[in-house]
């Protein structure tokens, strides 16, 4: 090697070094020496170990859950027969569709969905057990979604019913039933949101439970059940929509409880009548019209002759309490009218302008469509 490529290499190292030793000493702090540093170590601590924490609490065990709740779960199979016509020719077809059902008592009763058996000619179930039954529609109501048919069949596996309004969001849930008409299948989810309304065709339901399990066509009629295997909701419909998942909606076991007796003792619903449009008062409603109150149901629609209109209620006044029970929503009015008495007096308290008033009412029956 030359005596120039030697001093090439001499610098080469020294700026190497140089630089290696200043990178060191930036990344020490100021006024602390390497000697400090490595001769120091103020922040070991000789005795740590991990801490101790409370033993979790196991995750859900589902195959007891499913094994109670199961054998009350039934296949539905509707036949409808479609007429058409063309040129004066005639042709019947029959069509079939899947729904499921929950047996409700020992004595075949079953409860499903309106629009399960909604038209059919035939009614056919399926128990958990691969028996199978001819069924008789006891009574429906679309307003509700809900239906009653009966097998004649006894000792039936009946479903446990809990309570709806103890249902906390994040709860675990399963729905049972006929998927795709596939047979009775589980799938597990938890509870996304409560108490929810939902417009279906022109239909309002309300007090609907929204999940993450899965739910799909042939789930219809079937049971939402808790980890305790009880009846908390009866599915009814999906949002179905591109890039939608996890939307599926149950009716509330309180709702159903209300509706049911009443179909199996008279094979309809008999609902009391108030005799108004009503729009859900909200703060953003409330700064828009500058409203008074920011909750409430307003009256955007009176009938003329109703007990709305006997009880001197007004087109644009605010019903903010019924028969004693605060009304936050519209969802709130209407769950504290189906609970009332036909013929009852009633109270309601409004705010009209500025002013808070109260009168009284009392209701009839719904009258036909």
């Amino acid at each position: 090697m030359s005596d120039k490529s030697k001093r090439i290499l001499a610098a080469v190292i020294l700026i190497t070094l140089t630089l290696s030793i200043s990178i060191w000493a930036a990344s020490v702090s100021p006024g602390i020496s390497p000697l400090q540093l490595n001769s120091s170590t103020p922040h070991t601590d000789g005795d740590w170990t991990f801490p101790e924490s409370e033993p979790a609490s196991r995750l859900p065990d589902f195959p007891p859950v499913i094994a109670r709740a199961m054998p009350s779960v039934v296949s539905v199979t509707t036949e409808t027969v479609i007429s058409s016509g063309f040129f004066g020719r005639y042709t019947e077809r029959t069509e079939r569709a899947a729904g499921s059902g929950i047996i409700i008592d020992d004595k075949g009763y079953i409860v499903t969905n309106s629009h399960v058996v909604e038209n059919a000619q035939s009614v056919y179930v399926e128990l958990d057990d691969g028996r199978t039954f001819a069924a008789n529609i006891v009574g429906t109501d679309p307003l509700s979604d809900l239906a009653v048919i009966k097998i004649e069949a006894t000792d039936m596996p009946y479903a446990d019913w809990g309570d709806s309004s103890s249902l906390a969001l994040g709860e675990w849930v399963i729905a049972i039933g006929n998927a795709l008409g596939e047979g009775i299948v589980a799938t597990e989810g938890i509870v996304s949101r409560l108490t929810v309304t939902m417009n279906v065709e022109g239909n309002i339901l309300y007090g609907l439970i929204q999940t993450t399990a899965a739910i799909n066509p042939g789930n219809s009629g079937g049971p939402l059940v808790n980890m305790a295997g009880e009846v908390i909701g009866i599915t009814s419909i999906k949002i179905v929509a591109h890039g939608v998942e996890g939307m599926g909606f149950a009716i509330g076991s309180d709702e159903a409880k209300l509706i049911i007796p009443d179909l199996i003792r008279h094979g309809h619903v008999t609902y009391p009548w108030l005799g108004v449009g009503l729009y859900t008062v909200d703060p953003s409603l409330a700064a828009a019209k500058n409203l008074a109150v920011n909750r409430g149901a307003l009256i955007v629609e009176l009938v003329a002759d109703s007990p709305a209109d006997a009880a001197g209620l007004r087109k644009d006044d605010i019903i903010i309490s019924f028969g004693g029970q605060e009304i936050s929503d519209v969802a709130d009015l209407v769950r504290a009218i189906r609970k009332s008495g036909i013929g009852e007096e009633t109270e309601i308290v409004f705010v009209r302008g500025e002013d808070t008033r109260t009168t009284s009412v009392r209701l009839i029956e719904r009258p036909a469509p």
